[in-house]
């Protein structure tokens, strides 16, 4: 059936199109035409998508599907890029967590922002981010791919720039621009590769030459995986280069829940899923995924252990949570890291739009050692919110416990390494309930820490999507990791997660289980029945807490070996070769020229007749001199012959 395809091109194009009238337009328009247009677009694109995913469930619609016959965007000889799609089970869930949960953080804006200067300025930067997604997910070739790489990229450095009046959030939205330029530059090389290896860039066609050579291994193939890895690690704020999001909180809440949720770092795992047939050719490669991804799940889960910024805290968990699905995906369990994707999109939208309600009750407070007592003040962001903390955490039957185990169990059957990265993540299990449960007991028990201020609940345009979100957040999980990978078999190929360990898999979720109990256990221990006791413990471990307070001195380590450096290069070197001994001389050199012409033909131009009469006669000796010396010398030589 075609008639569900005619529409896909619609899912980009109309939240294009929300950008443009409110981009354009915005600034004169009225609040509710703004507020309207910047909703009806995401809404009629997630419309859309429900509507093919009905057909392809019905069977109606059969997928995979590949547009064929797209517009040619390049040509080149043999090489053709068109902007054809791929829609598969893949692409499809993507879609779904994208304009789903995307358009309830539009909803949600609305009385977030709602008292905000430039609120048809946000709309507009909001609709673009989906754009970009979109065509980031819908991408048939890695170039169009690109396009949307690079649009995420620039969307976001709007959105966390947003208040650009502050430093901070400036300096917050060119950090994350120029750290994703880095990935985003072994993206390129990767494609660059694709294209002299395989001479196509089209993900269908890369995948049947690779079907076709079961022998190609390796080689060219790791350094291109390698490449497009690095693209991915900073797309999805990896080891090294996770520094800019835990900034990128400067930006409006619902921004971070946008970001960190439903679109640009899950661009990385969605890119790595997308070239899986070249990363399952490459078992070093993926080994480096997988180290990358548990490296990145503890350490930022042990920076997120004493954070009071209560978005910050959040950010780091999402840091450590997006390291889980590269394990995932680095021990082929593709279908399990993008499960992990789908629920985490529900449980951290939630977390950070409960947050952001949190922090518009609180009068913009978001230090967690001023709340206190807000379970009562603030009762459906507590209850929403608590099953968000309990789906993070991993306790059954909430979405987090189905796509987390899952993961690692799939490390668990994966060798000695994979033995050695599942300790990592049942440990950084352990730190995720741990720190989650303290922003919990920081937040919304005891008694308030700030007398002064005065908590109220939110409008319905906030608690409505926090409520829908904490559906998804109990139930999100509830279809199975078994299902699930059925499902995208097309997309990933058959998850096979067996052991000749009887019942093994039983008990890995139930070592799982006691340590997530065991992190709600100690949280408990120190911040409702004791909560003197993490101040007494940082001044026992000072050593520790320091380390971790500066974030292991990690920014500072980058501003002096390579920030200072390079403004150092930029300032003397550049600057003097480039300013002082090029420009400099070359301006030297040319009014130099200029000065000793000027003197020349000064002397020429005296207004003195006979000088005038003088160089007359001389020019016209010269002339004739040039034109009678050939010929006299042509007779003398005539002459000499003779």
């Amino acid at each position: 059936m075609n008639g569900p395809l005619l529409y896909l091109p619609l899912i980009p194009l109309l939240p294009f199109a929300g950008f443009l009238v409110n981009g354009i337009l915005g600034r004169r328009l009225p609040k509710g035409l703004v507020t309207l247009i910047a909703l009806a677009a995401p809404f009629a694109s997630f419309a859309i998508v429900l509507r093919d995913a009905y057909f392809a469930w019905t069977g109606l619609l059969r997928l995979p599907f590949i547009e064929t016959g797209a517009p040619i965007w390049l040509a080149a000889g043999s090489l053709h890029i068109d902007f054809g799609a791929v829609f598969d089970p893949l692409s499809l869930i993507m879609l779904l967590v994208v304009t789903g949960v995307g358009f309830l953080i539009h909803i949600y804006s609305v009385g977030y922002m709602a008292h905000e200067d430039g609120y048809w300025r946000f709309f507009a930067y909001m609709n673009l981010f989906l754009f970009f997604m979109t065509v980031l997910v819908l991408a048939g070739n890695a170039l169009v791919m690109f396009v949307g790489w690079e649009g995420v990229g620039l969307a976001s450095y709007l959105l966390i720039g947003f208040y650009y009046q502050k430093n901070s959030a400036a300096d917050a939205g060119k950090k994350a621009f120029i750290v994703n330029r880095i990935g985003d530059f072994g993206f390129l090389i990767g494609i660059f590769l694709l294209l002299a290896n395989f001479g196509t860039l089209t993900f269908s066609e890369i995948a049947t030459k690779l079907t076709a050579a079961p022998e190609w291994q390796g080689g060219i193939l790791t350094a291109t995986a390698l490449c497009l890895l690095l693209g991915a690690t900073g797309k999805s704020a990896q080891l090294p280069l996770y520094v800019w999001l835990p900034d990128a909180m400067e930006g409006p809440t619902p921004v971070s829940a946008l970001i960190h949720a439903a679109t640009m770092v899950t661009a990385g795992i969605y890119m790595i899923a997308r070239m899986h047939p070249l990363f399952d050719r490459s078992p070093f490669a993926l080994g480096v995924v997988a180290i990358i991804g548990a490296i990145t799940a503890l350490f930022a889960a042990t920076m997120a252990l004493v954070q009071t910024d209560i978005k910050r805290a959040l950010a780091y968990s999402t840091i450590s949570q997006l390291g889980y699905m590269f394990l995932g995906c680095g021990v082929m369990a593709y279908a399990a890291g993008i499960f992990h994707l789908m629920t985490h999109a529900f449980f951290k939208a939630l977390l950070f739009l409960a947050a952001g309600s949190v922090i518009h009750g609180m009068g913009g407070e978001q230090d967690m050692r001023k709340m206190g007592g807000l379970r009562k003040k603030m009762p459906i962001t507590f209850w929403t919110m608590t099953a968000a903390v309990f789906a993070i955490a991993g306790f059954p039957p909430f979405a987090g416990f189905f796509s987390k185990d899952a993961i690692l169990y799939a490390a668990f059957l994966d060798g000695t390494l994979g033995k050695v990265l599942w300790f990592v993540g049942v440990v950084t299990a352990l730190l995720t309930s741990f720190y989650m449960f303290r922003l919990w007991y920081m937040t919304f028990l005891g008694e308030s820490r700030s007398p002064e201020i005065h908590p109220h609940e939110s409008p319905w345009s906030m608690l409505g999507p926090l409520t829908v979100l904490g559906l998804l957040s109990v139930v999100g999980g509830w279809i199975g990791i078994d299902r699930f990978s059925t499902f995208l078999t097309p997309s990933l190929g058959s998850l096979h997660l067996e052991s000749n360990i009887p019942h093994l898999e039983l008990y890995l979720t139930g070592i799982a289980i006691l340590l997530a109990l065991e992190g709600l256990l100690i949280a408990d221990k120190y911040y409702r029945r004791a909560p003197d006791r993490p101040a007494k413990l940082a001044t026992s471990m000072s050593g520790a807490y320091h380390l971790l307070v500066n974030k292991y001195f990690v920014d500072e380590i980058y501003t002096y070996a390579v920030v200072k450096p390079l403004l150092a290069i930029s300032k003397y070197l550049l600057g003097w070769v480039v300013d002082v001994a090029i420009l400099g001389g070359a301006a030297w050199l040319l009014a130099g020229i200029a000065q000793f012409s000027g003197a020349v033909l000064q002397r020429w131009q005296s207004g003195n007749l006979r000088s005038y009469a003088g160089w007359l006669a001389l020019g016209a000796a010269a002339v004739l001199l040039f034109l009678l010396l050939p010929a006299t010398l042509g007779l003398h030589a005539s002459g000499m012959g003779r």
